[in-house]
């Protein structure tokens, strides 16, 4: 571990995920976005649609490979299981994979699968990530794989309700941690690349200081049902 920061309710790491995860306890949910081995580590997009403006993103070396143990190691660490990209890792057979339809065009793949471990139906969400043209356009696309906060907070409504602390060894810019202080969970985050952890960082303090939306100052009492007996 190089550096750890404490942010709200927030805790990130800077160094390798193997390192660091020997020394963390254990989390209600993993919920992460790993590299799946297919080279997106900066620069492979470009060669597709000029809507993506790869270029920007260095090429860094995470994606040149599949993160199995990695993604072993942090599954016995948590009780609830979401991972992205489940579809390249061997992983057991599910009822419930989430899937991400980015209403895009050209040869972009048209969703995106998030294996989990939860016993429900299998769910969608509709999001629009089409390129340089996507739903969420007043946030910056800081890193070539970047989810949308919309799409992490969807994977988070999808786990019990008692499901409180959330753990993510591939952090990236950060979006899943941003999706927990919005939903008021607490975050551990880990991510070897000191510009992403700068990022997530910065965007897990904006998320602190800016004011939870559904946060009511003046509370209503719930209705409640009367006793039947």
């Amino acid at each position: 571990m190089k550096a750890m920061e404490q942010i709200g309710d927030c805790t990130l790491y800077l160094g390798d995920c193997m390192d660091v995860m020997p020394h963390l306890g254990h989390f209600d949910a993993l919920v992460t976005d790993p590299p799946y081995g297919i080279g997106e580590s900066g620069g492979k997009s470009k060669t597709r649609s000029n809507l993506a403006n790869a270029d920007k993103y260095e090429h860094l070396g995470w994606d040149d490979r599949l993160a199995q143990e990695e993604i072993d190691v942090a599954r016995s660490m948590c009780r609830h299981h979401i991972v992205f990209g489940g579809n390249y890792y061997e992983l057991p057979p599910t009822p419930c994979w989430l899937v991400w339809n980015k209403l895009n065009t050209g040869d972009f793949a048209d969703c995106e699968l998030a294996w989990t471990n939860l016993n429900q139906a299998v769910r969608k969400i509709d999001l629009l990530w089409n390129g340089m043209i996507r739903a969420e356009r007043h946030i910056d696309r800081v890193h070539p794989t970047q989810k949308p906060v919309g799409v992490m907070q969807f994977c988070l409504d999808q786990l019990p309700a008692d499901a409180a602390t959330v753990f993510d060894p591939f952090m990236g810019s950060g979006t899943t941690g941003v999706a927990c202080v919005q939903s008021g969970k607490t975050f551990v985050g880990i991510e070897r690349e000191p510009s992403y952890f700068d990022m997530a960082c910065q965007r897990m303090q904006d998320a602190v200081n800016q004011p939870r939306l559904f946060d009511d100052p003046n509370p209503k009492p719930k209705p409640s049902q009367a006793a039947l007996i």
